[in-house]
């Protein structure tokens, strides 16, 4: 199989993506806000939707684009060359409409019935309380870490919920509620990523219908409703496949966007003791540096994606081997872009930690991604490893 065909990127793509390269000085220029005020912009919101960019994994029938994802995360990577914030909230909220499309169409309808741009937030920790009631369940709980709640009028939440084969054991699912029946608690205070406005959910008790759940990692038809009224292989890749790459790419595009404004820096700075900054062997060697792993993250990102979107056309099982190691190679973007970006700030010199250097919030901004759970890579290279070693595969959502 040729994995680096670029039939994906028909001239529908190319123009989305031209539209978020457009985009990305503008966020540049109000990446500084959103750090300050801890949300992205409505402004930034209505120029992203006005793209179409939120409509990229959405179904056709809902005025969606429907296209390869490698598109949306190249979308994805060229915002965050101007605000890795801005990016990392589009990834996360960007791709709900392909989770939404999964649901029975009842769910697609409660959302999009009016107003098929209708956003959804989310945070998956299974904190939620669900409890059997008729018609569905009495749902209850809190959650952290729900980015870009405020851009939007519904939020999936995760919890846990007996699997169906009687076995007694719990599996992940997705419950999809209202903005309406939850409170947003606003308490994100943090280290880096300060625009994505990633609030707590609060939850004393709500009705979620059976059909606003998702069986999140069951991805057989029947787990998957939504095939039905969205039968294109675009719904058939599995959710760990789409949703990890969706909260490790903006690391890519923000790390060349920290590239680009050290060269820029290099260019004309002159250290307090008379040093050209482009003249430090450091310097030298951290751009090219980081420059090869950007670009190495993208080629595996692509190649990858290659087999997964052949995968999903073909009805071919991809061994749980090679599952494994496409987890733990997306869950080590954040942290080889993290090591990068590292040196490339310590090659700026102490003049580089004022906020007025962009390289000080990716810094900031890439080490706060690397604490997303699926950005774990410790944890995910040892799932693969034990397997590779002959011992059974203990991640349940691979």
């Amino acid at each position: 199989m040729n994995t680096t065909n670029e039939d994906y990127l028909t001239p529908e793509a190319l123009e989305l993506i031209a539209r978020a390269k457009a985009l990305a000085p503008k966020l540049a220029e109000r990446a500084c806000a959103a750090d300050r005020d801890g949300r992205v912009s409505e402004e930034t919101i209505a120029e992203m939707a006005a793209a179409g960019l939120f409509r990229i994994l959405q179904p056709r029938r809902w005025g969606g684009y429907e296209l390869d994802p490698r598109v949306f995360y190249t979308v994805q990577m060229a915002l965050a060359e101007g605000c890795m914030s801005t990016a990392w909230m589009y990834g996360v909220v960007g791709v709900h409409p392909w989770q939404l499309s999964l649901f029975p169409e009842q769910a697609q309808q409660d959302v999009w019935h009016e107003d098929s741009g209708i956003r959804i937030a989310s945070t998956y920790m299974p904190t939620g309380k669900a409890e059997p009631v008729e018609g569905g369940y009495k749902f209850s709980g809190r959650w952290g870490f729900s980015t870009g709640i405020e851009h939007c009028d519904w939020v999936f939440l995760g919890g846990l919920l007996p699997k169906k084969d009687g076995s007694g054991a719990l599996e992940h699912a997705t419950f999809l509620l209202p903005k309406a029946d939850v409170k947003v608690e606003e308490n994100w205070d943090v280290l880096g990523l300060r625009g994505t406005g990633s609030h707590d959910i609060v939850i004393g008790s709500a009705f979620v219908p059976e059909h606003r759940i998702h069986r999140t990692n069951d991805h057989s038809d029947a787990g998957c409703p939504g095939r039905a009224t969205n039968p294109g292989w675009l719904y058939r890749v599995p959710f760990t496949q789409v949703f990890q790459r969706a909260v490790s790419s903006a690391c890519i595009g923000a790390l060349e966007g920290a590239i680009t404004s050290f060269r820029e820096r290099s260019a004309s700075h002159v250290g307090k003791h008379g040093n050209k900054m482009a003249e430090d062997p450091n310097a030298q060697m951290a751009v090219t540096e980081a420059m090869m792993a950007a670009d190495q993250l993208r080629l595996v990102l692509f190649r990858n994606y290659a087999r997964i979107v052949h995968c999903a056309k073909t009805g071919e099982k991809m061994p749980v081997e090679e599952r494994l190691m496409q987890r733990a190679q997306a869950s080590a973007v954040p942290k080889i872009t993290g090591e990068r970006v590292n040196d490339l700030m310590r090659a700026c010199a102490a003049s580089g930690t004022y906020k007025t250097n962009p390289i000080e919030r990716i810094f900031r901004d890439i080490h706060q991604g690397r604490g997303h759970i699926a950005n774990n890579t410790d944890a995910y290279a040892r799932a693969h490893g034990g397997v590779m070693l002959g011992l059974p595969n203990m991640d349940a959502f691979v």
